[in-house]
Formats: C-alpha cells, structure tokens, sequence
C-alpha cells in the first residue's frame, strides 16, 4: 500500500467513512490523473470526450459507476464513495474528465437499478469498458427544475411505445450511443405517469436538433423525437416507475456532483496559495497581508465543511440508507461553497484571475453550471426543508424521526 493510501490523520483520506480499498483507489486515480490529464481548453470537446471515455474503460476507472459484476461492473452494487472519489480528483485536474466519467455513469446508472438481465447485460459492460457512450435524457424546455411537467409522451402501438416530443441540456448529446429517455406514459397525472426508456441513438425518429454551446464547453444538445418507436422491450422497471427510477439515480449521482464541486474547490485553494505565496506586494508577499490569511482561512473552512457533508451522504448510502436529505446538503453546500473558494482565488489572482486560459478563469466557468444541473440550489433547499418538517411531524406524531 503507497503513501496514498495511508494518509496522515489531519487528511480526509483518513476520515472513518473510507476503508483501506477507497485510498487505494484514490491513490491510484490521483497517479493516472497526473499522467494522462492536462486541464486545458479543447478544440474537440466531443472528440476528447470520446478519447476520455475510451481510456477511462481502458484503465478500469468507468466500472466504478456500474452495478453487477457479471455486467462489468466493479461490484455489486454502485460504491458510492468510490464514484464520489473518482470525480472529486478528475475535477482537480480536468473538468472535462471529470464531465466525461461522470456522465457514463448517470447515464447508465438508471439500467444498473432498474434494468432486465438482458437490458443489462447488452448496455452496462460497453458502458463499463468505455465502448459506448451513455446519456440521461430528463430535462425539457418547459420541465427542468419540475420534472413531472414533463410533455414528451410515449403511447403504446403494438409491440411499441411511439415516442414524440423534446428533451434540452441533454448532456453527452450528439456523441451517445444511447440514451435513458423519461416520458409522458399517462398511467396517473404528475410524475406518477411518467416511465423510463432506453433509446439508441440511431433510432428513427430520434434526431439532434440543436447543439447547445455553454460557458464551460462539453457535449450538450437538444434531442427532437418524432414517431420514435421503441420496442416495449426497451421499457426499464414498469409502466409509471421512471419518476422513482430518476430520483434513485439522482441520488446517486447528485452526491458526486458534490464531490466534483469539492474537486474544483481544492483546485481553486491550490492556486490561491501558489498566488499568495509567490505574488510579492509593498515589499512582502500576498500571503502577509491579515486579509490574505483571512480569505485563505475561510476557503479551507468551506471546502472541509463539503468535504465532511459529502462523504457522509456517500457512506450513508453506500450502507444502505435514503439520503435524499443528506445529497441535497451536500450538492447544495458543496457547490455554492466551491463558487465562493473560486471567486475569492480569482481575486487572488487579481487580474490575471480573469485572462482567458489561466487555471483560475477555467474553474469559474467550471463551477456555475454545478449549481444549477441535477437540481438547482433552490431545489436542493426545498429537498431539505421539506424533509426537515417530515421529521418534525413524525416526531410530534409518535413516529420515528430521521436524525
């Protein structure tokens, strides 16, 4: 076992939440990253995102985000802490390997919980050996942050469902080889009448209607489906089960949108230290200054407070526990916490915080749309208060409450 994997007691590799085998993942995620991994800007974002995809399967880190063994995954069961370690270190070092990991397992996540033994066994090894290239299609125009106002509709004909309507802000748009597609089934009003698809990219009826350019360039795109027939054999879970099944993968993977957020946090710390360590200023350095140390000391107070917040969601999870509450404080803290650790070092850096190109610019960029994808802050806030008050009144009525 490398030095990695036995930090010393002040790092949070050394938190209780980890076992011996979580630091050795991250050890050897953290070596691979420094190897391979420049964080730069990408002439070919969907041309890297394939690259990464590939060599992500090559050297073994996409099983992670896969469910069952037999299907290519690393066990039986998605380890969330070791998801959520994966993307904190590719966010230090890449945003978009980060994004490109990421995205494999979101997309295919709702397959590894809900999905047939054929279902499974023809889409998870490709997603796990990095041969194809998975989207979760959830978002619409009119229905983003509520998604039971979603209007895609899928109605039965024959051995088919016939899918017309719209999904935006598709991530992996344009590049994935499928896509897990929620849609209108009708079987109740609300999210009790929506069900979960999945649709292989060269479906007919199926087409890219836009490609959609954002701050931080990834592969994002708006799909247009139009009499797209999908064999019923296509369906994952049961007639009215896709808005379950979406909150199940979310929750997996809204944890590791913290634990990204955590990775660019750590970045933006490190860069702020480099700043204040080398800037020399009225005959000191950056670093001397009261109001330096002061900054400096509420970066790392933000950035240990997400850290402890989401390692504890992943473990709960990872232990079998309903951690809606406790993802949402961790996306929401981590992600509005890492906005401020990178603004602050952007005005370490003064101006040169804000050239085009330069680490600190790149992670501005990086960080705005975590506050807003896979539940917005507002959301996750809701999540929260709501779940609060459930406990209150469970309390107050003899039942069991949540601590």
């Amino acid at each position: 076992m490398n030095a990695f994997a036995k930090p010393d007691m002040h790092s949070a590799l050394a938190w209780p939440f980890f076992e011996d085998r979580h630091r050795e993942l991250a050890a050897g995620i953290e070596a691979w990253s420094r190897a391979h991994l420049r964080d730069e800007q990408h002439d070919d974002v969907d041309a890297t995102c394939r690259h990464l995809v590939r060599a992500f399967g090559e050297a073994g880190w996409l099983k992670y985000g896969v469910g069952g063994v037999a299907y290519g995954g690393h066990g039986d069961t998605i380890d969330t802490r070791a998801v959520c370690l994966l993307r904190e270190t590719l966010a230090r070092h890449s945003g978009l390997a980060d994004f490109a990991l990421a995205m494999q397992g979101l997309g295919s996540g709702a397959i590894s919980l809900a999905g047939t033994h054929e279902q499974k066994q023809r889409y998870l090894p490709r997603v796990a050996s990095g041969a194809a290239i998975a989207a979760f299609a959830l978002s619409e125009p009119e229905a983003g942050s509520d998604v039971a106002a979603m209007a895609l509709s899928a109605r039965i004909d024959g051995d088919a469902y016939v899918l017309d309507g719209e999904k935006t802000w598709i991530s992996n748009g344009g590049i994935a080889d499928f896509y897990v597609v929620f849609a209108r089934t009708g079987e109740a009003p609300g999210a009790r009448g929506i069900s979960a698809f999945v649709v292989d990219a060269d479906t007919p009826g199926l087409e890219i209607a836009e490609r959609i350019d954002v701050i931080a360039p990834h592969p994002l795109a708006r799909l247009r489906f139009t009499g797209a027939r999908v064999p019923r054999g296509q369906m994952l879970g049961t007639p009215g089960e896709g808005f379950r099944i979406a909150m199940r993968t979310l929750d997996i993977f809204r944890t590791s949108v913290a634990a990204a957020s955590l990775g660019f946090a750590r970045h933006a710390m490190e860069a702020g230290l480099e700043r204040a360590a080398s800037r020399k200023m009225f005959g000191q350095t950056l670093g001397d200054f009261q109001l330096t140390q002061a900054k400096l000391a509420q970066m790392a107070l933000t950035i240990d407070s997400s850290a402890l917040l989401v390692y504890r969601a992943a473990w709960l999870r990872d232990q079998g526990e309903s951690v809606t509450r406790e993802a949402a404080m961790a996306k929401w803290h981590a992600s509005e916490g890492a906005q401020q650790v990178i603004d602050a070092a952007v005005q370490l850096w003064g101006g040169m915080g804000v050239q085009s190109g330069v680490a600190v610019e790149m992670l501005y960029r990086e960080i705005r749309a975590l506050r807003i994808y896979e539940g917005a802050t507002e959301v996750q806030q809701l999540i929260v208060g709501r779940d609060v008050l459930k406990a209150h009144a469970a309390q107050h009525a003899g039942g069991e409450p949540k601590p």
